[in-house]
């Protein structure tokens, strides 16, 4: 982490102190007070074994249907055939007391049932009495003969009858292909609905049975949770210990790189500080000798260059002159009283320190192993021991003890049911046949009344002469003709069928459906008095008194559990054995109460602080570091000896004194030699001196800072990484612990779920009450009363189909007698052209 800059506090006189703000700083950046737990290992959902599915009663639904509009009309037809509401007294005094049943009131409830009746009655006398008629009238030539006179209103009458018998047939067709779907809607849904009957009184006894064994299993799929909890468990330590061990790092290798530069720092240093000490006295060793033999070449070179005899001396008698030391090391400040400090250090090793202080700090991980091994084993014996406290719960569950009376209620309605299932089966059948084929004679008749229509017609567009005798409208009058006769024959048997089934499927509707849509039979049967004592439904099925049929239906539809709804002896009540808190106390107990003791870490030991505080006191950061370098920058001599030599070696070329000449080369040459010897080894000691002193002056500003700084981060660390080890390591079990709650949550949220909603749920109860209904009434009632409501108007339409057909028969025969006319213009379809004489 970067460490803060110092700064002066408003107010204050003096910055805080070092190791106070690194303090502050740890706390204010600890990650335990934002950080959230860890996302690298979250919690997992579990898939848990569908427990109870096959038991299920799936849930049955209208279904849209084509005749839903033909439906809504037969439905709205029987509320106006039965206005009376829900015959409450009726049904009482019956299931009581039925000799005191009187026919007057059920005559007054079925009122409209019993003109409908009526209705039905005349029309079975008077449709085949007016067949015999008809008959009798037929044999006599005067229904269905021939007009004897023509007139000039033919024509329009024609059409009319003609436009009327088509109207008639269309709504005769329209009917009777609604009957043909009804019919066969019928047969579709009749025995799929036969066949749900037992099969859902076989589900739900079933299910009823399979409760131990349902419960069972759902204890049973604890494994699934449990393995995962030991799983976690076995790598919960190096786990947390790594976890420990990551957020401390950057702090702790922090300050063991302060520690090993500041180790370096005091080696460097003393290592600068006695190349320093032992440069400086062979400067001064080699600064005497220099100046010595400058001082002769001084002379000796000034009393030559002097000489008159010397040509042009005078310019390098100037720099002769200056041959003298310039840098005196003597005036620079000795170092060895702080050698004399630092000598003997460092006395501790430091490579050793750092290297057991990141051996220490890395063995957390190994170390959280060691001593969380007997906390873990306990924590899966406590997990282990939770198997048997829910194994309690499939033990001590209380519903199948008192679902005996429901599974005798179940098994007698479905043993009861079964012959009266297949009659209907069987009846359903022959009712199927019939209905075929009385809807098979109206199609007959729809098609005798569309080739009479179509023959007469086309005979009409063909024949000239209304007297003329034309084969096809003879055909199409005894079409029409064999379909009254059809309509006579068989019309009092479409009406005894109308009725039958009109009688059955309205009063299902009326009475049951409608009724049972609304939930007025449940307030019947809930009613007390109603039923009579050995259809004491609430006993039989054995459910709280508390409770009556609407009410537990109700509460099951919502989800409700059989043992909310059943009288079971003692009170009793799922959520209290599925508390996460029975199962988990001592689990969360042990992790909260687990503390892991980290032993002191020590970075540095009391010699190491010692070599360090010793450095930091020692003076060299106040050595005066210009003075040496202002020494170093001056040359060893004052003149420059090279320009020197090359100016005597030159005068010695332009001498004419032999003499001079000579005694000029011997003085170059000893300065060359001076220059090659004492010179650049003394500057080769002031580059070593120079290296040295920039080293030392580079380190000297910031040393009590960095050596501070440094003291300060390892005192920290030394003292409050067990403390930030300790809330890391509460922080890791926080998470661990919310993390296995979670899965023991979410294990029991799923088995009080399945409990409630699969193995020990009410709701299939309910449901089947739900199909019944929707098989009785929206499947086979709907399509039923649909049949006879479209084969009933097809019944009473055969009536116009009769009396139109007879009419129409004559206007396609031709005329027998036929009268002059004088009217100048006939508009009518089919035009009859105007003769003169008559034509027998």
């Amino acid at each position: 982490m970067q460490v803060p800059r110092l700064r002066r506090v408003q107010g204050s006189r003096s910055p805080l102190p070092l190791h106070v703000s690194l303090a502050l700083a740890w706390i204010l950046l600890d990650p335990v007070c934002s950080q959230q737990c860890p996302p690298g290992n979250p919690l997992l959902v579990h898939q848990f074994m569908e427990i109870g599915a096959d038991q299920r009663v799936p849930a049955q639904h209208r279904v849209p249907s084509s005749l839903d509009p033909l439906y809504s009309v037969v439905r709205h037809y029987l509320d106006v055939v039965q206005q009376n509401p829900f015959p409450t007294e009726l049904l009482r005094v019956a299931l009581n007391q039925p000799s005191s049943v009187r026919a007057s009131q059920v005559a007054r409830y079925q009122v409209g049932y019993i003109i409908c009746a009526v209705i039905a009655v005349l029309f079975f006398v008077a449709v085949p009495a007016a067949g015999l008629c008809f008959c009798c009238c037929r044999h006599r030539q005067r229904c269905g003969g021939r007009l004897k006179a023509y007139r000039r209103s033919l024509a329009c009458w024609r059409n009319l009858l003609m436009l009327c018998l088509s109207l008639t047939t269309a709504i005769l067709l329209a009917g009777v292909i609604c009957a043909f779907i009804a019919n066969q809607r019928v047969k579709e849904q009749m025995e799929p609905g036969t066949r749900a009957v037992p099969a859902t009184l076989r589900t739900l006894r079933q299910h009823i049975s399979s409760i131990p064994q349902g419960a069972q299993s759902v204890v049973e799929q604890f494994a699934v949770p449990r393995q995962q909890i030991i799983s976690d468990l076995d790598n919960v330590s190096r786990s947390i210990g790594l976890s420990i061990h990551s957020q401390l790092k950057e702090r702790v290798y922090s300050a063991l790189e302060a520690m090993q530069a500041r180790g370096q720092d005091l080696q460097n240093s003393l290592h600068h500080l006695q190349i320093l000490n032992k440069t400086m006295g062979t400067l001064i060793h080699y600064q005497g000798k220099l100046a010595l033999a400058l001082r002769e070449r001084r002379a000796s070179a000034v009393s030559l260059l002097d000489d008159p005899r010397c040509i042009s001396c005078a310019r390098a008698l100037g720099k002769a002159q200056s041959l003298e030391p310039l840098a005196d090391y003597r005036k620079v400040p000795s170092v060895e009283h702080v050698l004399k400090t630092l000598h003997g250090l460092p006395k501790a090793n430091f490579p050793d320190l750092i290297h057991q202080g990141n051996r220490s700090f890395n063995s957390m991980p190994d170390y959280a192993i060691v001593k969380m091994a007997q906390v873990v084993q306990e924590l899966k014996d406590d997990v282990n021991k939770v198997s048997g406290k829910l194994q309690g719960i499939a033990d001590s569950f209380p519903v199948p003890n008192y679902t005996q009376p429901l599974k005798d209620a179940l098994m007698q309605a479905e043993r009861r049911s079964g012959p009266y299932l297949q009659q209907v089966k069987h009846y359903e059948t022959y009712r199927w046949i019939v209905g075929m084929v009385l809807c098979s004679v109206v199609l007959l008749v729809v098609i005798y009344n569309t080739l009479g229509l179509s023959l007469g017609a086309w005979g009409l567009a063909r024949r000239e002469d209304p007297s003329d005798y034309e084969s096809r409208g003879e055909a199409g009058a005894k079409f029409l003709l064999v379909g009254v006769v059809f309509s006579f024959l068989f019309s009092w048997l479409l009406i005894l069928l109308v009725f039958a089934t009109f009688l059955v499927g309205g009063n299902v509707q009326t009475l049951v459906c409608k009724n049972w849509a609304n939930r007025e039979i449940y307030k019947f049967i809930d009613t007390p008095g109603n039923l009579p004592p050995s259809m004491n439904l609430t006993q039989q099925l054995g459910l709280k008194r508390t409770l009556n049929l609407t009410s537990a239906y109700q509460d099951c539809k919502k989800g409700a559990g059989l043992w909310e709804v059943l009288q079971l002896r003692d009170t009793y009540n799922l959520e209290d054995h599925l508390h996460v808190s029975q199962y988990t106390r001592d689990f969360q107990r042990r992790l909260d109460n687990f503390n892991l003791n980290f032993n002191e870490i020590r970075l540095l030991d009391k010699t190491g602080r010692q070599d360090l505080e010793t450095f930091r006191q020692s003076g060299i950061d106040q050595l005066a570091y210009p003075a040496f370098l202002a020494e170093i920058q001056k040359p060893a001599v004052r003149t420059n000896l090279e320009d020197l030599i090359v100016d005597l070696e030159g005068l010695q070329k332009i001498q004419s004194n032999s003499t001079i000449a000579g005694r000029l080369a011997n003085e170059s040459q000893a300065l060359r030699k001076i220059q090659n010897t004492t010179v650049l080894t003394h500057d080769a000691f002031v580059v070593k001196l120079n290296e040295s002193v920039l080293v030392l002056s580079a380190l000297a500003p910031h040393l009590q800072f960095l050596l501070k700084e440094m003291m300060a981060e390892i005192t920290l660390v030394e003292t409050l990484l067990p403390t930030q080890a300790q809330r890391y390591l509460r922080h890791e079990i926080s998470c661990f612990t919310r993390k296995e709650l979670g899965y023991f949550s979410q294990y029991l949220n799923w088995m009080r779920r399945t409990l409630r909603e699969d193995v020990a749920s009410c709701q299939p109860l309910a449901m089947a009450l739900d199909n019944g209904r929707v098989i009785l009434c929206d499947r086979v009632a709907e399509p039923w009363n649909a049949f006879w409501f479209s084969l009933g108007c097809c019944t009473f339409f055969l009536i116009p189909s009769i009396v139109f057909s007879i009419k129409l028969t004559k206007y396609f025969r031709p005329i027998r007698n036929r009268l002059i006319s004088t009217a100048s213009e006939e508009t009518y379809p089919f035009h009859i052209p105007r003769v003169t004489a008559l034509k027998l």
